[in-house]
């Protein structure tokens, strides 16, 4: 039982590295003062979107440190680049350091962009090898606090007094990965366990402080709402429900102490057991044991396609497919997020900071979407993964033609949209990955995957950034719908072509996914 407690304590520490790992997604909040700061052009600033996203073009050197180093080790060196890439600009932005060119700051953010991947693939690999036959599951659970990063680091500048929020945004970011890592690396690690009894009790436990810690980011981030409550109050909201997750191990080591003190109170009664029962017992729990074999060896053949490595993967097709279904879906999303501080801007919405925190709950509850669909239907009828993708990319594309629409509804219903499917599909992606390419290159097949986040946060952003350049005036500031309409309707567009790609690769894995139900 202790290692079982270990192994929920692992996946707890996991929680509290995504809340704070998605560093990038809360650009948009501060981009603007960043723009005025640095004297920088929308095409300028753009660039820096995209080099947040570029450090992920690196991410296959944190997947081939985790084959050889200690799995802390690659945490730490995550923290430390994040400390570099961030800390520096900080020190630029407060003049305490003055030589610092643009493209200082530029390759700076791509350092900076690169330690999300090394903590990133810390995550993903303990959870999937500490909890390997519930792997979607625990996977979409913890991601989906990533999807709670804007909004707990948008809570903490709003309770800081002051208006400088670009700095103390860079100085936040900079700093809380390491603290965060320095708690979490005695516990993220892989725990040698089977998978025990009450797995499933302490699953729902933990949907229940997710899905309520969810709904109070959502409400707390209406606009209605955050103005009643004071900017303090809804941080320390958000910080108790990280708390909440601590109740899982708790409970199992409280269950293994009273365990305990039953198991000695038993042995005192052992001359009332009869043989017969000592063998009914035994034959039980060989039984039990045979079945959770069986149940663990059906995971290891069907759960997986194949194990081929990276070579490989980049001549098959269903990878190409799944590249492109990828960055027509959930990284256009990404790109529209991280425009969305100048979107709000020129449609003349003012409260970029509510409508960052509403896209963040919403992405929050679109990571733990498919985590969800997966524990409560696990052998129902079910749809593949490459069909849930198709499922969330049409309404997303809806929501960009929705954006034409310049009401303040349209555009915060489009966020939620944008928010919930973009998550979701980051979520998916990962079980995805395992399923059609394996779990042994898991760590450096995957970063090659969202290799594609940077590519298209360069095609799409700087041509969103062109158009708006081109639309602006008074030193290309840009007001009014014209500012991103002809991108909202390329991105939208773009977007039903990749659910068409989702449909295709559909067709191609749907007899492996028939026989993995």
């Amino acid at each position: 039982m202790p290692s079982t407690t270990f192994q929920w304590l692992s996946l707890v520490g996991i929680i509290w590295l995504q809340s704070i790992n998605g560093t990038n997604t809360n650009f948009p909040a501060y981009s603007s003062q960043l723009k005025q700061l640095l004297c920088m052009s929308q095409v300028q600033l753009n660039n820096l979107a995209f080099a947040s996203d570029a450090g992920k073009l690196f991410g296959f050197f944190s997947g081939m440190a985790a084959v050889y180093l200690p799995l802390w080790v690659v945490l730490m060196i995550g923290s430390t680049l994040g400390l570099v890439g961030y800390g520096v600009q900080y020190l630029f932005t407060t003049n305490n350091i003055s030589s610092l060119s643009y493209w200082h700051v530029f390759i700076l953010t791509v350092l900076a962009g690169n330690s999300i991947c090394w903590i990133n693939t810390v995550c993903y690999v303990v959870t999937i090898r500490n909890f390997s036959s519930d792997r979607q599951v625990a996977v979409g659970l913890t991601t989906s606090y990533q999807g709670l990063s804007a909004k707990i680091y948008t809570s903490i500048v709003d309770a800081v007094p002051g208006h400088k929020k670009a700095r103390t945004f860079l100085f936040l970011n900079s700093v809380l990965p390491l603290i965060v890592g320095l708690i979490a690396a005695p516990v993220v690690r892989e725990i040698d366990v089977t998978r025990p009894k009450h797995m499933g009790v302490g699953f729902v436990v933990m949907f229940v402080i997710t899905i309520a810690t969810g709904i109070y980011a959502v409400i707390s981030s209406l606009q209605f709402v955050s103005s009643k409550i004071s900017p303090l109050g809804s941080l320390l909201g958000v910080l108790m429900s990280l708390l909440f997750p601590l109740l899982v191990p708790l409970s199992m080591k409280i269950n293994a102490l009273v365990g305990s003190w039953h198991k000695n109170r038993e042995k005192q009664r052992v001359y009332h057991f009869t043989v017969e029962e000592g063998q009914s017992s035994n034959e039980e729990r060989t039984d039990n044991e045979v079945k959770e074999g069986e149940d663990i060896r059906r995971v290891q053949e069907v759960g997986v396609r194949e194990e081929i490595g990276v070579k490989l993967m980049l001549r098959r097709i269903d990878f190409w497919l799944y590249f492109f279904v990828y960055l027509f879906g959930a990284t256009l999303g990404l790109v529209f997020l991280n425009n969305l501080g100048q979107i709000a801007e020129s449609r003349g919405y003012s409260s970029t900071s509510s409508l960052v925190s509403l896209s963040s709950s919403f992405g929050f509850f679109g990571r733990l979407m498919p985590s969800i669909m997966d524990y409560f239907y696990r052998g129902k009828c079910t749809i593949s993964r490459p069909a849930s993708m198709m499922a969330l990319m049409a309404p997303t594309a809806g929501a960009f033609f929705l954006l034409l629409n310049k009401t303040h509804l349209a555009l915060y219903i489009s966020t939620a949209i944008i928010g919930v499917c973009t998550g979701a599909i980051t979520s998916i992606a990962v079980s995805t990955t395992t399923e059609l390419f394996g779990t042994k290159n898991f760590s450096v097949n995957h970063n090659v995957v969202v290799a594609n986040i940077p590519v298209g946060s360069f095609l799409f952003g700087y041509s969103a950034a062109l158009v708006y350049h081109k639309e602006g005036h008074e030193h290309g500031k840009c007001m009014g719908m014209e500012c991103y309409r002809n991108t909202f309707i390329i991105w939208g567009s773009l977007c039903f072509f990749g659910t068409f790609l989702a449909l295709i690769l559909h067709a191609r894995t749907r007899k492996f996914y028939s026989h993995k139900q």
